[in-house]
Protein backbone atom coordinates (compact mmCIF):
# COMPACT_ATOMS: atom_id res chain seq x y z
CA UNK A 1 0.00 0.00 0.00
CA UNK A 2 1.59 3.36 -0.90
CA UNK A 3 1.73 6.50 1.50
CA UNK A 4 -0.80 8.96 0.07
CA UNK A 5 0.77 12.21 -1.75
CA UNK A 6 1.27 15.46 0.39
CA UNK A 7 0.03 18.18 -1.18
CA UNK A 8 2.23 20.69 -2.18
CA UNK A 9 1.88 24.03 -0.24
CA UNK A 10 0.41 26.03 -4.24
CA UNK A 11 -1.95 22.97 -4.00
CA UNK A 12 -3.57 23.81 -0.36
CA UNK A 13 -3.24 27.98 -1.20
CA UNK A 14 -5.35 27.49 -4.27
CA UNK A 15 -7.96 25.08 -2.14
CA UNK A 16 -8.34 27.47 0.65
CA UNK A 17 -8.87 30.44 -1.73
CA UNK A 18 -11.87 28.90 -2.97
CA UNK A 19 -13.12 28.12 0.83
CA UNK A 20 -11.45 24.54 1.23
CA UNK A 21 -11.74 24.24 5.36
CA UNK A 22 -9.04 21.26 5.03
CA UNK A 23 -6.96 24.05 3.31
CA UNK A 24 -7.64 26.00 5.49
CA UNK A 25 -6.45 23.74 8.21
CA UNK A 26 -3.58 22.61 6.66
CA UNK A 27 -2.31 25.97 6.55
CA UNK A 28 -3.27 27.06 10.14
CA UNK A 29 -1.32 23.80 11.90
CA UNK A 30 1.27 24.76 9.31
CA UNK A 31 1.89 28.23 10.25
CA UNK A 32 0.23 28.57 13.55
CA UNK A 33 3.34 27.43 15.61
CA UNK A 34 5.77 29.94 13.94
CA UNK A 35 3.43 32.93 14.41
CA UNK A 36 2.93 32.23 17.71
CA UNK A 37 6.82 32.54 18.40
CA UNK A 38 6.32 35.98 16.60
CA UNK A 39 3.34 36.96 18.59
CA UNK A 40 5.61 35.83 21.99
CA UNK A 41 8.01 38.24 21.14
CA UNK A 42 6.22 41.24 20.19
CA UNK A 43 2.55 41.09 22.06
CA UNK A 44 3.62 38.28 25.00
CA UNK A 45 0.30 38.64 27.04
CA UNK A 46 -1.82 38.66 23.97
CA UNK A 47 -0.60 36.19 21.37
CA UNK A 48 -3.60 34.09 21.06
CA UNK A 49 -6.17 36.65 21.03
CA UNK A 50 -4.09 38.49 17.89
CA UNK A 51 -3.55 35.16 16.26
CA UNK A 52 -6.97 34.23 16.41
CA UNK A 53 -7.50 37.80 14.51
CA UNK A 54 -4.61 36.96 11.92
CA UNK A 55 -6.35 33.83 10.88
CA UNK A 56 -9.81 35.58 10.69
CA UNK A 57 -7.98 37.89 8.05
CA UNK A 58 -6.05 35.85 6.42
CA UNK A 59 -9.18 33.62 5.41
CA UNK A 60 -10.57 36.71 4.30
CA UNK A 61 -7.66 37.99 2.54
CA UNK A 62 -6.51 34.72 0.64
CA UNK A 63 -7.40 36.09 -2.68
CA UNK A 64 -5.34 38.97 -2.69
CA UNK A 65 -2.13 36.95 -1.45
CA UNK A 66 0.72 36.17 -4.06
CA UNK A 67 3.37 34.56 -3.45
CA UNK A 68 5.34 31.29 -2.49
CA UNK A 69 5.64 29.69 1.14
CA UNK A 70 8.16 32.20 2.17
CA UNK A 71 6.00 35.07 1.16
CA UNK A 72 2.99 33.40 2.87
CA UNK A 73 5.15 33.67 6.10
CA UNK A 74 6.34 37.10 5.75
CA UNK A 75 2.43 37.91 5.02
CA UNK A 76 1.38 36.45 8.35
CA UNK A 77 3.90 37.99 10.39
CA UNK A 78 3.22 41.49 8.52
CA UNK A 79 -0.24 40.71 9.28
CA UNK A 80 0.45 40.19 12.87
CA UNK A 81 2.28 43.08 12.98
CA UNK A 82 -0.46 45.20 12.18
CA UNK A 83 -3.13 43.69 14.60
CA UNK A 84 -0.66 44.42 17.35
CA UNK A 85 0.04 48.12 16.41
CA UNK A 86 -4.26 48.52 15.58
CA UNK A 87 -4.24 47.18 18.94
CA UNK A 88 -2.21 49.19 20.34
CA UNK A 89 -3.90 52.67 18.77
CA UNK A 90 -6.25 54.57 21.19
CA UNK A 91 -8.95 52.50 21.80
CA UNK A 92 -11.91 54.67 20.51
CA UNK A 93 -10.42 54.48 17.34
CA UNK A 94 -12.26 51.44 15.14
CA UNK A 95 -10.23 48.83 13.15
CA UNK A 96 -10.59 47.91 9.91
CA UNK A 97 -13.02 44.96 9.47
CA UNK A 98 -11.54 41.54 8.75
CA UNK A 99 -12.97 40.46 5.97
CA UNK A 100 -11.67 42.33 2.67
CA UNK A 101 -12.07 39.23 0.25
CA UNK A 102 -15.03 37.66 -1.76
CA UNK A 103 -17.52 37.33 0.45
CA UNK A 104 -18.82 34.45 -1.70
CA UNK A 105 -15.51 32.46 -0.45
CA UNK A 106 -16.12 34.06 2.93
CA UNK A 107 -19.72 32.86 3.06
CA UNK A 108 -19.00 29.21 1.67
CA UNK A 109 -16.17 28.80 4.17
CA UNK A 110 -18.37 29.57 6.96
CA UNK A 111 -21.17 27.18 5.84
CA UNK A 112 -18.85 24.47 5.75
CA UNK A 113 -17.17 24.83 8.65
CA UNK A 114 -20.47 26.01 10.90
CA UNK A 115 -21.22 22.18 10.36
CA UNK A 116 -17.91 21.41 12.74
CA UNK A 117 -18.25 23.50 15.11
CA UNK A 118 -20.98 24.15 18.36
CA UNK A 119 -23.59 26.81 17.76
CA UNK A 120 -21.73 29.54 19.47
CA UNK A 121 -18.32 28.77 17.99
CA UNK A 122 -20.26 28.76 14.59
CA UNK A 123 -21.78 31.82 15.31
CA UNK A 124 -18.55 33.69 16.19
CA UNK A 125 -16.72 32.44 13.26
CA UNK A 126 -19.97 33.16 10.96
CA UNK A 127 -20.11 37.02 12.19
CA UNK A 128 -16.11 37.59 12.26
CA UNK A 129 -15.27 36.23 8.79
CA UNK A 130 -18.47 36.66 7.03
CA UNK A 131 -19.82 39.85 8.61
CA UNK A 132 -16.74 41.34 9.29
CA UNK A 133 -17.64 42.28 12.74
CA UNK A 134 -15.06 43.33 15.27
CA UNK A 135 -14.52 41.46 18.69
CA UNK A 136 -16.69 44.18 20.65
CA UNK A 137 -19.58 44.09 17.97
CA UNK A 138 -19.91 40.21 18.32
CA UNK A 139 -19.58 40.40 21.69
CA UNK A 140 -22.72 43.41 22.17
CA UNK A 141 -24.65 40.84 19.78
CA UNK A 142 -24.61 37.52 21.52
CA UNK A 143 -24.49 39.29 25.22
CA UNK A 144 -21.11 38.33 26.30
CA UNK A 145 -17.81 40.00 27.20
CA UNK A 146 -14.87 40.33 24.50
CA UNK A 147 -12.85 38.44 26.17
CA UNK A 148 -15.23 35.78 26.14
CA UNK A 149 -15.51 36.06 22.37
CA UNK A 150 -11.92 35.94 21.90
CA UNK A 151 -11.99 32.58 23.99
CA UNK A 152 -14.61 31.08 21.55
CA UNK A 153 -12.65 32.30 18.41
CA UNK A 154 -9.75 30.79 19.73
CA UNK A 155 -11.32 27.46 20.71
CA UNK A 156 -13.13 27.77 17.75
CA UNK A 157 -9.94 27.72 15.15
CA UNK A 158 -8.34 24.88 17.58
CA UNK A 159 -11.16 22.93 16.99
CA UNK A 160 -11.00 23.24 13.13
CA UNK A 161 -7.09 22.54 12.87
CA UNK A 162 -7.76 19.48 14.83
CA UNK A 163 -10.93 18.44 12.90
CA UNK A 164 -9.73 18.92 9.85
CA UNK A 165 -7.03 16.62 8.52
CA UNK A 166 -3.86 18.74 6.99
CA UNK A 167 -3.07 16.09 4.50
CA UNK A 168 -5.97 14.97 3.05
CA UNK A 169 -7.76 18.05 0.46
CA UNK A 170 -11.03 16.96 -1.80
CA UNK A 171 -9.82 15.22 -4.29
CA UNK A 172 -12.41 16.10 -6.66
CA UNK A 173 -11.04 19.54 -7.18
CA UNK A 174 -8.84 20.08 -10.19
CA UNK A 175 -5.58 20.33 -10.07
CA UNK A 176 -5.35 17.56 -7.97
CA UNK A 177 -6.56 19.62 -5.28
Amino acid sequence: MSEARRPTFDEVLRSARVGSPRALGWLYRRFQPGLLRTLAVIAPHRADDVASDVWLDVAGGLSRFTGDEREFRGWLAATARHRVIDGSRRPGRRRERSMNGDPAVAAAFAAQVAGLLPPDQADVVVMRVVDGLDVDEVARAMGRAPEAVRGIQHRALRRLARELDPDVLPASRAGGC
